[in-house]
Formats: structure tokens, sequence, C-alpha cells
């Protein structure tokens, strides 16, 4: 999948909304997008706070994405966010499965493409169903997140794609790990993005 699809796919976000990880699976009523009446300097002076190190240029240039501002909405900072994003993405680029677990949140949620949902809970468990989790297409996106194109939800995390999947922070000012990896949204997205390109609406994106 090239970046303009996943740019696409981003922007489709903003029209569909995304899936909690811990409400309704994609196809259901997607939760409101994170909206605060608390100054964004006062949230990131807090998150600050439980930091021993701050980026603070880069956390005020890039504190605001879909949804509102990263340090209001999820308790930690854009410099967080982009850390954990870097390292997923370099992950599944590398192909080595032991990286890749080490940025899985426990218990991860997984909604395969029909829609059944799955908590696990042991680190082993996700690796005996690792290929299932992160089949191809889903490495593939995880192998083109970028912080611009994330999403948030109050006080549920940063989701990319409709929520395909979900980075969620654990405690304030930490950095926040895959908790949430949802088949059936990304489906859907991929679906939306076909229709759309078939009507000549946008690029057309490859599928293959």
């Amino acid at each position: 999948m090239t970046r303009t699809a996943l740019s696409l796919l981003s922007t489709l976000t903003l029209a569909f909304g995304g899936c909690s990880p811990a409400d309704a699976p994609a196809g259901e009523d997607a939760p409101a997008l994170a909206s605060d009446p608390a100054s964004p300097d006062d949230c990131l002076l807090l998150v600050w706070s439980s930091q021993e190190e701050r980026h603070a240029q880069f956390d005020r240039t890039h504190d605001f994405v879909d949804g509102g501002a990263i340090s209001c909405a999820t308790g930690t900072s854009a410099s967080q966010f982009d850390a954990a994003i870097a390292a997923l993405r370099d992950a599944a680029s590398s192909g080595n499965k032991r990286r890749m677990l080490e940025e899985i949140g426990l218990p991860l949620l997984y909604i395969d493409a029909a829609g059944n949902r799955r908590e696990i809970e042991d680190r082993g468990e996700v690796e005996a169903v690792f290929d299932e989790i992160f089949d191809p297409a889903m490495i593939a996106l995880l192998q083109r997140l970028d912080l611009s194109q994330m999403s948030v939800a109050k006080d549920q995390g940063g989701f990319f794609t409709l929520g395909a999947v979900w980075l969620v922070v654990d405690r304030d000012g930490g950095r926040p790990r895959l908790m949430t990896v949802n088949r059936q949204a990304l489906d859907e997205a991929l679906e939306i993005a076909r229709d759309q390109a078939e009507r000549n609406q946008g690029d057309r994106v490859p599928f293959d």
C-alpha cells in the first residue's frame, strides 16, 4: 500500500470516526473524538511534570491531530507517541517477530475480520497467533504509520485507519503501546478506499 493510500484512509477517519478499543467494533457507532475545554498548554505542563525528559518544542508543534490535542486527550505527549510509532514502524519493517512483541501491550484486544473480539492476556498466546493478527495487510499498515495521520479519542488513545490499530498510554506522561488490532476496521477502510477509487474521487489505490 502506498503512502497516498494511507493518506486517503487517514482522511476517511475524519468522516467515519474510529473504533474504540473498549467499545463497539467497526461498523457500529464510533466514539466521539476528543473535546476538552482544558488549555493544551495546561495539559502539556501536566504531562511534562510526569516526564524525566522533555521535548518541549516537538510536543508544542505536534500536539494537535485529528480529534484535538494529544496531551489533553491521552495524558502524554506527541514525542512519546512519535517514539512508539517509529518503533512499531521499524519493527514491522524488520520482519522480526520479537521486536514486534516488545511493542505490544497486554491485554491485547484483537478484533478479527468478522468482528469477533478476543482479549489476549499472555505474550506467549500473542506469539502463537501472531501470523493471524499481523497478516501482510496489517504489517503493511504498521510499516507506514506516521504521527501526522493519527487521530485521538478522549481518554482512549490514538488510532489509525478507522481504528485498525490503537496506541494506548497506561500512565501519565508515558509511552503508548499497541493495545488494539482491528482487522474488521482495516477491511472496511480498504473497501471505502476502493469504492472511492472506482468512482474516480481520489488516487487509485493498489490492493495487491
